[in-house]
């Protein structure tokens, strides 16, 4: 069910949406409109990339198990820093894929630090995914997240 709800968002509307959430962010008052960040999980994962594809002024920029980008002409308009927890066992995004994307970042003087998790799969984040939760590696994952904000948002 889960899979054919995220196959009903069209890709160009949730960017769409997201970049209208970044612009409402950055009109308030009380936001640092240059210390905006985008944090996601799976689908939310890869849409956090398109953000940073999509939007040049993202202060930075987590995914969690979501999916990568692959052109070189996407890598290239990443502006924000990128932060990429990912799991050994994840069937949907492979640690090969994940270490792909790394050295197209690297390539391209983009700043990435992904870490793949030995053990974990996909949602391994998620406690209440009784058959894939790992919880040192979440725990891992949330405090490099949590490191990775403070660091790029203050």
């Amino acid at each position: 069910m889960a899979h054919e709800l995220m196959r009903g968002l069209p890709q160009d509307r949730g960017v769409r949406d997201l970049k209208a959430a970044f612009a409402f962010l950055a009109a308030r008052a009380e936001v640092t409109k240059e210390k905006i960040g985008s944090v996601g999980w799976c689908m939310g994962g890869g849409f956090s990339l398109q953000l940073a594809i999509n939007e040049p002024n993202l202060a930075a920029c987590v995914v969690n198990y979501g999916a990568m980008p692959t052109s070189a002409e996407d890598i290239q308009k990443i502006q924000a820093p990128v932060l990429g927890n990912f799991g050994a066992e994840d069937r949907g995004i492979k640690p090969e894929v994940v270490a792909a994307f790394e050295k197209a970042m690297k390539a391209a003087g983009k700043s990435a630090d992904l870490k793949v998790y030995p053990g974990a799969g996909h949602g391994f984040q998620n406690a209440t995914n009784k058959l894939g939760y790992h919880q040192n590696a979440a725990e891992d994952a949330w405090r490099r997240t949590l490191a990775f904000l403070n660091k790029a948002l203050k």
